[in-house]
């Protein structure tokens, strides 16, 4: 300024000088002066800041519920879960999973110490119940679900069986006085089970038909064994899968379709949407419809004749056993498999869950809706409306991600599908089922829009998993409003932003990080668990300046009058 209070630099040069800053610098340079305070928080220079900083495609947008430029910098800076602030070390093995009540008020844990762990989560987390589950013969505790109203939990774990043969078994807690309320047998274990409403839950039962051909039963099931009316089932059946190749079906879950138009602000910017398979569909192009087509006559027509010709000695084909039990699994499932039940539109809920056609490893995502009235265990128990020649249900949708799936997550508003994945190479053909192709070190963090059935924004990508494909195992991840996080093999957890595709933040552990979570109630806490046996708490750099911040002392009148009234 000279003598008179006039500015001696002009803003733009100002602007021009402040834009070869980083952005602490130029927050600094804003205290000098009024003129400099007022440039420093221009929207067209923090707009390039945050571009160059971030490292933001050009063509991506600002998020829609941004106010300014700054103030979006500074969300992503301030407001991002990675200041570790508290380890917790109650397990005594490797914690494999996390889970929070719907209220934010509690978690679980689940760990190969065999427990199942809650905790209150105060501002210092503090343990509240340990269950022991090794008297019921369990392994270890592997998945944990608070039901809706969070007065049940769900914890899934590995049971030993008779001559050592390896199963897995859902239990229920009561939240109230920590009681186990029931158990059911649950196969393969890594089924994990879910919440369906609030008092009933699916678990899933595996048989097998041949040496690689098997059918999965999906099971509803009471919470609550001891039913007093005779009119309401303990369990029933909900649906039956046939399963070819080696595949099984795993990784239940459940999405409410009633939230999808609950105000989610995940944009298609930048998108390249990769194709979406359907089971049934003529071609490997995306679905033009809500459910998949009719079969192809052609191909029923060639496995008929196949097999005709097989049994008539005059087909010679140069086929494997598995290849040849394959074709005929097929063809006997093609008049025995219930299509579709039309109302996609209409469906109150969807079955999401991992499972193949080519191999063992799941690569693929199948949908089947679930309608009001299988949503209770009410009524008849086996074979509701299904005559002889329906014995297998079909899929509504069959999504192939061409890659081991190792892990898959809800948006808030239950509308994306977030998908853990690691690659097969680019044009690899599965000549065995029990032989899948190697997978990528890489995980790829697929996006899959629920509501249209088809992949949306590029596959977010930083996390590393090193295990082959028979040694993998699940890494769960977690998504908040604005978030998504996931475990990895690299001793790390990781923390994107949903909008701008683009990590945020990387949380260190000594071992593998298996699980992460966010708090429902706050997205600036997040929680890891690792298999160094412990479990992270970790805060936004915002939250924990407030609750580090000295409370400011009372009034003397204030102690005064407070002494007085003890």
């Amino acid at each position: 300024m000279d003598e008179g209070g006039t500015p001696l630099l002009p803003d733009s040069l100002i602007y021009q000088i402040f834009l070869s800053l980083g952005p602490a610098d130029v927050l600094a340079a804003g205290l000098v002066c009024r003129q400099w305070q007022a440039v420093s928080r221009d929207e067209f220079l923090w707009r390039e800041q945050f571009y160059r900083y971030y490292q933001v495609a050009r063509d991506v947008p600002r998020h829609p519920a941004a106010t300014s430029w700054y103030e979006e910098f500074r969300r992503l800076y301030d407001t991002v879960p990675c200041v570790e602030v508290q380890t917790l070390r109650e397990h005594a093995d490797q914690v494999l999973h996390l889970s929070f009540s719907h209220s934010g008020y509690q978690f679980a844990s689940c760990s190969k110490d065999c427990t199942v762990k809650i905790w209150n989560n105060d501002l210092t987390i503090s343990l509240l119940h340990s269950a022991d589950m090794r008297p019921y013969n369990w392994s270890y505790t592997q998945f944990s679900q608070f039901n809706q109203d969070d007065s049940l939990l769900l914890a899934s774990g590995v049971f030993l069986g008779p001559h050592n043969s390896s199963s897995g078994e859902i239990a229920v807690i009561s939240l109230d006085n920590f009681a186990l309320l029931s158990r059911v047998r649950n196969k393969p274990y890594d089924v994990f089970g879910c919440w369906l409403t609030e008092t009933s839950l699916i678990s899933g039962n595996l048989h097998r038909i041949g040496d690689i051909t098997s059918c999965s039963v999906l099971w509803l099931n009471n919470a609550f064994q001891d039913v007093e009316s005779e009119n309401v089932n303990v369990v029933k059946r909900l649906f039956k899968i046939q399963n070819l190749n080696a595949s099984t079906i795993r990784t239940v879950m459940v999405a409410d379709c009633s939230r999808f138009d609950s105000p989610d602000l995940l944009l298609d910017a930048g998108a390249s949407p990769s194709r979406v398979f359907d089971l049934g569909s003529d071609s490997e192009d995306e679905a033009g419809g809500p459910g998949p087509g009719p079969a192809p006559a052609r191909t029923k027509e060639g496995l008929r004749r196949f097999l005709d010709g097989l049994l008539d000695g005059r087909a010679q084909p140069q086929l494997s056993e598995h290849a040849l039990e394959t074709k005929v699994a097929e063809l006997l499932a093609q008049g025995r498999t219930k299509p579709p039940e039309q109302g996609m539109a209409d469906a109150h809920k969807l079955l999401i869950f991992t499972t193949g056609c080519l191999t063992y490893s799941p690569h693929q995502i199948g949908i089947k809706q679930i309608l009001p009235h299988q949503m209770t265990t009410a009524g008849p128990v086996l074979g509701e409306g299904r005559g002889s020649d329906a014995f297998f249900d079909a899929l509504d949708h069959v999504i192939d991600v061409h890659g081991h799936i190792i892990g898959m997550g809800l948006s808030p508003d239950n509308r994306y599908l977030y998908v853990n994945s690691r690659a097969w190479p680019s044009g690899s053909v599965v000549a065995d089922p029990m032989q899948p192709p190697p997978i990528a070190e890489e995980i790829d963090l697929l996006v899959f829009d629920l509501k249209t059935m088809r992949e949306v924004k590029r596959a977010l990508r930083a996390h590393r998993a090193y295990t082959p494909n028979d040694e993998c195992f699940f890494i769960f991840l977690d998504v908040s409003r604005d978030f998504v996080a996931s475990g990895a093999e690299d001793r790390h957890g990781y923390i994107w932003d949903r909008h701008y595709n683009i990590c945020l933040a990387k949380l260190r552990h000594q071992d593998v990080v298996n699980s992460v979570v966010f708090s429902p109630r706050e997205q600036e806490l997040l929680l890891t668990a690792s298999d160094d046996a412990t479990i992270k708490a970790w805060r936004s750099p915002r939250t924990v300046r407030i609750h580090q911040a000295p409370r400011p002392r009372p009034y003397p009148f204030i102690s005064w009058f407070g002494s007085q009234r003890r």
